[in-house]
């Protein structure tokens, strides 16, 4: 396919326009680009391998933009073992997923739905109080809970952002840690990915490169909205719409018609 036919294909379309949603949410609320992203490019037709792999790349810059932003709140030391964490178990969640693609397309839709709605919930209900230091068995759990759902469905964020707001940071060393563990695992997830299902995953890495500008745009359009109508509002818009797309993915075999 030459470069007129990616152009005028719909498909291409549908890729960027989810993009373009999960980065502006992303932008605006502060989080949720691969909880929108994965299942809305699943119910597009696209495969989770596909959808990570596009939202890996189209991520790059804002992670990059957010250590360069904050760099002057991260502690090099801290970054080490959870970074290690999250890299050791994401090509645990690849394998997973790999195993996971002999499934129904139904039910790969209610397992991302499923994680969608359990993130959610979490984030709704789950409210730690924040301390200056907490147990070191939490971190066992939460960076390599991240890297392995990171690995699986593409959702690696919410376990690492309950860690964090169990501390009493502030949102400069927060957001620095959270830009510096998601940059970490960029190039190597991309890799795990195109090593375990090979050259399917890179047209829409492509795709996803090539929108980087569209996507640049969207990113400083959120954070205005963002900025003009307060984080609280449009996280609580985002959490409804994410217990509505977890639903429908639960709900998947009922919502789709029969072919």
């Amino acid at each position: 396919m030459d470069f007129a036919e990616v152009v005028s294909d719909p498909d291409t379309w549908k890729l960027v326009a989810v993009l373009s949603l999960g980065i502006f949410v992303q932008a605006a609320a502060g989080f949720a680009a691969g909880l929108l992203i994965v299942p809305l490019l699943l119910w597009a037709g696209y495969t989770i391998p596909e959808a990570q792999t596009s939202l890996l790349v189209a991520t790059v810059p804002q992670n990059i933009w957010g250590v360069i932003s904050f760099r002057d709140s991260l502690e090099g030391k801290r970054l080490i073992a959870p970074g290690a964490a999250r890299l050791l178990f994401l090509p645990v969640g690849v394998l997973t997923l790999q195993w996971m693609e002999s499934f129904s397309v139904m039910t790969l839709r209610q397992v991302v739905g499923a994680a969608v709605l359990l993130a959610t919930i979490a984030n709704l209900f789950f409210r730690p109080t924040p301390r200056k230091s907490v147990a070191a068995f939490w971190g066992f759990l939460a960076f390599p809970l991240s890297g392995f759902m990171q690995g699986l469905v593409g959702m690696g964020g919410p376990p690492m952002v309950l860690w964090v707001q169990a501390h009493d940071w502030d949102t400069r060393r927060s957001r620095g840690f959270l830009f510096s563990m998601y940059l970490i695992s960029l190039a190597p997830g991309i890799a795990v990915l195109v090593w375990f299902f090979g050259a399917r995953v890179i047209p829409p890495a492509l795709i996803a490169g090539a929108a980087i500008p569209i996507l640049l745009v969207v990113t400083w359009a959120g954070l205005r909205v963002g900025t003009a109508l307060g984080t609280e509002r449009l996280r609580r818009v985002t959490m409804a719409l994410l217990l509505l797309m977890g639903l429908a993915g639960l709900a998947a075999p009922w919502l789709t018609p029969p072919t």
